[in-house]
């Protein structure tokens, strides 16, 4: 068990206790939505919560939209060398697109969103508040941290009575998600990724996040094309299904649901694939980040040119 997986533990079982204080304290066989197999029934933890512990990947080349939505590209390009996407591990069964909600796989932005995310886009080398808090080493974003990649695509999740914990690779952020009922936090305290309560429905974990700010994006990686840096609202509210299929795949789906940012609720859907020989190593954004540095210098360089 690696260090960070030690901590996330560690953490989860310490801040159990306080967290539940009153809130006013402190694969190719099946598409990624399908239903669970009738016949197959995951174990179960010592609490009696399915168990879905284990290390979970979703390395994937399916379009994050559906073919026929105008992709916006960023200038300057925002990629990782090509070694970093490099890998042996088993991509999702391919689909039309993660999008399954709209049924035409589009995502129902509304004209401002898309104009703040052009504008940030053209601006970057203004200033570093233009840019993706991921590319700030802020936070992926949620549930930005969740939609693939191009590399670090990995997921450690942990149980303990109730609470579930899902430890990501990128920028190595810990999730402690309660399942004991207690309500969400006040509505004054609002959050870069939100404040998650779970539950369990059958076999199928049933995470609900609100209290967003809105300093952040849905979506912060190159991989979700036209996406990348739409912004999030206060409005926000984000739902999310962990249904286990079988030993070794999840069914994840999540519902965004923001009436500032969009015309409609939209559904992203994918699988999770286990994959125990998969090494999570830290994730140092900090450390070498020149993206800001170079983003900003260029932009003086630009200012420069008579």
């Amino acid at each position: 068990m690696n260090t960070n997986v030690r901590f996330a533990i560690v953490l989860a079982v310490a801040t159990s206790a306080s967290l539940s204080l009153p809130a006013d304290a402190c694969a190719q066989s099946a598409p990624a939505h399908a239903a669970a197999p009738r016949d197959w029934t995951p174990p179960r933890t010592p609490d009696g919560q399915p168990d879905i512990q284990g290390t979970w990947v979703n390395f994937d080349n399916t379009p994050f939209e559906a073919p026929g939505v105008q992709q916006v590209v960023s200038n300057p390009a925002v990629n990782p060398p090509a070694h970093w996407g490099e890998s042996d591990r088993a991509p999702g069964a391919p689909r039309r697109s993660m999008v399954v909600d709209p049924p035409d796989g589009h995502v129902p932005v509304l004209p401002w969103a898309e104009a703040k995310r052009d504008y940030d886009i053209a601006h970057v080398g203004d200033s570093w508040v233009h840019e993706t808090p991921w590319v700030r080493c802020i936070t992926r974003g949620f549930p930005a941290g969740m939609f693939p990649a191009g590399y670090n695509n990995a997921y450690q999740i942990m149980q303990v009575p109730g609470l579930v914990v899902i430890l990501s690779e990128m920028i190595h952020e810990t999730r402690i998600i309660p399942i004991d009922g207690r309500p969400h936090v006040g509505a004054g305290i609002q959050q870069w990724n939100g404040d998650s309560r779970g539950r369990w429905e059958g076999n199928t974990l049933v995470v609900e996040t609100t209290n967003f700010n809105d300093k952040g994006s849905i979506a912060t990686s190159a991989a979700t094309g036209r996406m990348r840096a739409v912004p999030q609202t206060s409005q926000m509210r984000v739902v999310e299904r962990f249904t286990p299929v079988g030993p070794d795949r999840i069914a994840y789906q999540v519902t965004i649901d923001d009436p500032k940012a969009y015309a409609k609720p939209w559904t992203v859907a994918f699988p999770l694939n286990r994959d125990e020989t998969y090494e999570m190593f830290e994730y140092a954004c900090h450390e070498g980040n020149l993206s800001i540095p170079n983003e900003l210098k260029a932009g003086r360089a630009q200012d420069a040119k008579p």
